[in-house]
Parts: C-alpha cells; structure tokens; sequence
C-alpha cells in the first residue's frame, strides 16, 4: 500500500544532535544552506479560481505530436523521463563543476492548497511533463495545469472538482499522461490530449493546447472508473498514479484504501481506447475470462482482489504492461484469501495490451501478510544482450527479469525454514524468494541497535525489543505481544522507484532502512476500541493512528510505522533511517552507500538544529540522473533539494525549498538551456510543510 502513517515521519521532532555523531553518520553537505523557512507561506498571488470550466489563455503553443513520441532529452515526456522509465536524461550542461552556479529561474504556484476540510490530508507526489515548450501537471486535487516551460507563466488550467470526501490516505497525483491520435490530423482538437486518473475514481483527457475537455472520451472527456466496482464509498477507492498506454490502449489500475474490510472493491485493472474511452478489456484476477469485458449485468468485479495503486510500465514492441501488484484487501491476515489472490498478490504481472491476458508473473512474497505490495515502476534496459526490466522491493531485493518470459536473469535464492508463528502456521510460507544479485536490505535488528536521547528512552526502546517478537525478517504477525517488521513497510523502494544511468551501468536507488512495531488486535478488542470501516464510517473510517479494522478477518491490526518511542516521539533504532546507493549494474556490487537528508529541521524537543550532518532521514520520491553525472533528489524530510556526483556520492550543491520534496524531479531544455525542476508540496505523512510550488533552475544565460 502507499506510506499512509503519520509516524513514519521518523525525522521526527526530536533527533538528538549528540548520537548523530555515531559511526554510521556520514559526510557534511558541503555548499552552502540559504535561510530555513518555517512553513510555506499562502500564495502572494493565487492562480485562478479552480472551477469545473477551462481557463484558458491564448497562447502560442507548438503541436506536441511528434513531440510526444521522442525521446527523452529536451523534453520529458513520460512520468519516468523516457518509455523505459529509466530517469535518466542525456542532457549534461549542468555538470559538477558548474552546478553551483544554478540560479531559480521561476516559482510556479498552482494555488491548490488544503481546504480547512482537507488539512493535514495533503501529500501531491507531483512530477510534471515537459512536451515542446509546456510543462503538463496535476494538482494534489487533480487541476490539470500547463504552464510555460521557460517562464513558469500559465497557459491554461482544467478543474475537474474532485471532492475533498475522495481524498483516501492523502489528496495525491503523482502525474499524467500524454497521448498522441495517430488518426487525427494535426491541429485538431484533442489531437494530442493529456490524460489523468483522478482521486474520485475518474479518466479525465483534455486538448494539450487549450485544456477543453475531449468529447469524443468517455462522456465529455470523462469516464467513470467507479463503474461495476460496487457501492461507491468517497476515499475506499481512487487513482493516484498516471495512466500507462501500450499501442492506443490506456491501461490503469486503483488503490484501494487497505485494512479497512476483506470485503473492499475490487483491484480489477483496466484497459481503455485511449481515444474514445471505451472499455477494451478487464483483468480481474478472481474472475479473469467471465469479467474480460466487464461483469454480466447486475454483478461487479471480484470484491477484495490485490489492486495495482502505483504505476506500470509499458513494452510497445513485446506489446505487454507490467503491473506492480499490491496485496490484498486485508494486509497482515490471509487464511481467507483465494488461490488467485495468493497467486498474484505482491507480484510483478505482465499482461498483454491487446487483450489483458496473463503472460507470466514473477512473485516476490509468498502469502504476503506483511504489508510488502510493490510500489516501485519497473524500469526496461537492455542487461547482456537481453531486453530485461528492473523490480525492486520494499524488503530490499533487487531482480533483473527478462521481460518477455519473467525468467530472472540475475540469481535469486530461498529464505528456508522461515518462522511460521501461531496465529496462521498452515498459512505462513516457510520459505520466501531473495534476489542474491543485490539488496537494500541491512543485517537484522539486535538489541545493541536499539537508540534515544537519553539512556532512560534508550532504555525504554531496549525494553520494548525484548517484548516483542522478533525472528528477523519475515517475522511471522503475532497477537499476544507485539512483533518486529523489518525492514518496515515503506522499507527498501517505494513509488519514487530507481533510476539507470546506461551509460555508466549504474543503478540509483534511494532507499529507507525503517522498521514497523506491529500487534494483530483480536476482534473483541477491535470491537471495544471501535476500529471501524470506512462503509460503515464515512468519511475516513477509524482515526487515523487508532489501527485498520480490517473487518471480515478475526484481527484488526495496530501498527507503529517506523517504530518511535510513545513517550518521546524518537524513533527505537539507531539512524540512518534512509540512504541512497549506487549500484554496478554489470556486476550487482555497491559502488558507493550514503545517508539521505540531514538534521537541519530536526533536534531535541522539536527545535531545528540546523546541523548539516547527513544522519540519513526518511524519504519518499526518486531521482534524475544527467549524462553529465549529477544526481538530482529531493525525497527527505530535511526540505533540501539536492544534486549528487555520480561518481562518488559526495554532495555538490544542495538549496532549501519551501515546502517538503518529495516529488520526482525532472531535467529538461528550452532554447538550448538545461532546466532542473521539482514539485515542493510537502508530505503530511512524512512531516514536511504543505506548498502548491514548481520551482526550476537553470545556469546563469
């Protein structure tokens, strides 16, 4: 599922600066740091009013057509950078020696900042496309918006009035889509469109030029994903991560708000006319050849199936997508789930565009009840000669697959003779696949990695170690004491995936080394504390913090994401909490291994320490890398926008934003001039100040 709790925010109002100087704390970030803001302020000067009408202003913009179908370089036209998502962009005028030259060239505000409503509930992800000489986004709300590529100034915006009841875990997208018709003729209207998938379940494709809504899709541009999905419940089922298309067809799945109910709408996944809207096929992995073209009347798709909330990738010459799988509707018991589910849960699954076929599957967790769905977009290369794709996980684990069959091309070995514990042991698999090729995965937890501010809390956290259960990873879910999960569940990679840089063989992959302390709740318990659904509770079910309900199962589940202490607010285990790597893609091998973010917003009693020291803070969010060996990443919770030599992971310049990063950034050229950019919108589950800005930089003309 996507990172959802409020205490993984593990940077956390009260790091110590003392313990930072332990062993594991790396380097100081050498430039220099601008003023550090205190929150983001409101808008000077709102964009227009959001309305369900196209503002749009006249404005000379270029056809997009061929632009759309190049390669990534001066322009940015996927959400991963190019068809591969491979983040990487062969621009190199920024370069690490003159990178500390880069001024702001333009603040964009989008003005979609939260409701009173929707305060606290805020987390954008927001990555935008570059296509000609237009920047193509949407707002945590969905408001489509282009703007200027070189002066941020706006050229149209489209409001589809998502409701603050759809927000599920958090008012998110992640990004759209660009769609060129190869049958229209050039000019015409939605010729090219910009396609998204929105927080009340809903296909949206507007003209890339104007804004106006596509009549020919759906009706008037819209089309209704809520459609034989079930009751509709605002916030149970949305859309946060842009549409993929293979060969005309508009492929996408939902997330579905997880541990509410075992009898949750159904992760079916969809394939679309990219043009008319029109429904070309379904998989429904409970009924997949009866629901191919959609339920017989009256009926709706498999309820509780594992959905696909983050995004896919597509291979238009193998003619597949790839679907990075969650698990199902009830994450932490599974006794009940079906054979399919148990089949395709937490897998990587081809499908056929054409026909929304099965091709091959590789699954990474058996009989997942530990929360570990995929989060991360594969990324397509070339590995010896093979077309291959890259999967990584939140346990760590890094597979290189062929992606025609899904054979691995890299080792992958067993976990045998795995604890199977008490509370599901004819469920628990004893055995568990691991990619031997690489991980992001730490040696298991002892009680000397145990951490706080004082030796009292230090203490506390000791204590707390030898209550629980704790057999290292894969730990089976306990009830009568609490059990240790780790890596947690926003552990390894999540949805800001990796980045490949080709041309060195290099994979970047940001990382978090956080652990959860969970407790399965008996449903008596569950009952008296009131954990509640969210049919049964609208409009967000039990409180968030208070535990999921995951009703229809005979336990709610209770758990303390990135184990922090309850009476200080300190995280148990010893920082850092998240790093960023680079890995020898020949061989598997670490080239370098660093802490990402440091301690300047975080010290004792939540007083900011300015400290520079890189402690490793959580992240959420991706990289870039240019042909000229930079690394650009925003993603922790230091609010520190950074850019990173390749070569050696030093630090080379780094400037203050706003607002939380965590975004994906991009790299783009206008005129001949290299543009970097990111979304500085903050993260309310990672702690960071809320913004509305789209900032981008560039060396001095």
């Amino acid at each position: 599922m996507p990172l959802r709790s409020a205490s993984l925010a593990l940077l956390l109002a009260t790091v110590a600066p003392a313990p930072l100087l332990h062993a594991q704390v790396a380097e100081i970030v050498t430039s220099p740091e601008t003023e550090l803001p205190d929150e983001a302020p409101a808008p000077e000067a709102p964009a227009d009013e959001a309305s369900p009408d196209v503002a749009a202003e006249e404005t000379s913009v270029t056809s997009t057509q061929e632009a759309a179908a190049r390669d990534v370089g001066a322009d940015w036209p996927y959400w991963g950078g190019d068809a591969e998502a491979t983040r990487y962009s062969p621009l190199d005028q920024i370069t690490r020696d003159n990178v500390g030259e880069l001024e702001e060239v333009f603040t964009y505000r989008t003005g979609d900042l939260p409701s009173p409503e929707a305060e606290g509930r805020y987390s954008p992800e927001t990555t935008p496309l570059k296509v000609d000489d237009q920047l193509l986004l949407c707002s945590a709300m969905n408001i489509l918006i282009a703007i200027d590529a070189a002066t941020g100034e706006e050229n149209w915006r489209y409001d589809p009035g998502v409701p603050d009841a759809a927000i599920p875990y958090g008012a998110t997208c992640r990004g759209v889509t660009l769609y060129v018709d190869p049958e229209a003729e050039e000019g015409a209207p939605c010729a090219t469109r910009v396609i998204q998938a929105t927080l009340d379940a809903k296909l949206v494709a507007v003209d890339v030029e104007t804004g106006a809504p596509c009549e020919g899709f759906g009706e008037n541009g819209t089309v209704d994903l809520w459609q034989d999905i079930g009751e509709r419940v605002p916030g149970w089922y949305a859309v946060t991560a842009p549409p993929v298309v293979v060969n005309g067809v508009l492929v996408t799945g939902a997330q579905v708000k997880d541990g509410q109910a075992e009898d949750a709408p159904s992760g079916v996944v969809r394939g679309f006319d990219a043009v008319t809207g029109e429904l070309a096929w379904a998989w429904d992995l409970g009924a997949p050849e009866q629901n191919r073209d959609g339920p017989p009347e009256g009926e709706v798709y498999t309820r509780g199936t594992p959905n696909m909330w983050t995004t896919a990738t597509a291979d238009e010459d193998l003619g597949l997508v790839y679907l990075p799988m969650g698990n199902s509707s009830v994450d932490y018991y599974g006794s009940n789930r079906s054979e399919a589910e148990n089949e395709y849960a937490t897998a990587l699954v081809a499908l056929d565009g054409a026909t929304g076929e099965v091709a091959w599957h590789f699954q990474t967790v058996r009989h997942d009840v530990w929360d570990y769905d995929l989060g991360s977009q594969v990324t397509l290369i070339d590995y010896e000669g093979t077309p291959a794709l890259v999967l990584p996980s939140k346990q760590g684990d890094i597979y290189i697959l062929d992606r025609a069959t899904g054979e691995p091309l890299t080792p992958v070995g067993e976990l045998t003779d795995l604890p199977q514990g008490e509370i599901e042991p004819d469920y628990i698999s004893d055995t568990q696949p691991i990619s031997e090729w690489h991980t992001l995965r730490k040696e298991d937890l002892t009680e000397r990695d145990m951490w706080g501010f004082t030796p009292i809390d230090q203490l506390w956290c000791r204590i707390m170690f030898r209550r629980a259960n704790y057999q290292g990873v894969y730990t089976p879910p306990s009830s009568e004491r609490p059990w240790i999960q780790y890596p947690g569940y926003n552990g390894g990679s999540d949805w800001g995936s990796v980045a490949v840089d080709p041309e060195r063989g290099l994979i970047i992959a940001n990382y978090n080394d956080i652990p959860n302390y969970n407790r399965l709740i008996p449903r008596e318990e569950a009952d008296e504390r009131g954990l509640t659904p969210i049919d049964e509770a609208p409009p967000e079910g039990s409180p968030e913090g208070a535990g999921d309900p995951q009703a229809g199962s005979p336990y709610a589940i209770e758990v303390n994401a990135g184990w922090r202490n309850s009476a200080t607010g300190m995280p148990c285990t010893d920082p850092p909490f998240g790093g960023i790597r680079a890995i020898d893609l020949a061989t598997g091998d670490t080239v370098w291994d660093r802490p990402l973010g440091t301690a300047r917003r975080n010290g004792p009693f939540g007083i900011p320490s300015f400290l520079p020291l890189d402690i490793g803070t959580p992240n959420n969010g991706g990289s870039v890398v240019t042909a000229s060996g930079l690394v650009f990443i925003g993603a922790a919770t230091d609010n520190l926008f950074r850019a990173i030599d390749i070569e050696t992971g030093e630090t080379v310049w780094s400037t203050v934003l706003p607002a939380g990063g965590q975004a994906n950034p991009i790299t783009y050229e206008v005129d001949g001039r290299q543009y970097v950019m990111i979304a500085a919108t903050g993260h309310h589950f990672m702690e960071t100040p809320t913004g509305d800005y789209l900032i981008a930089w560039a060396l001095p003309e």
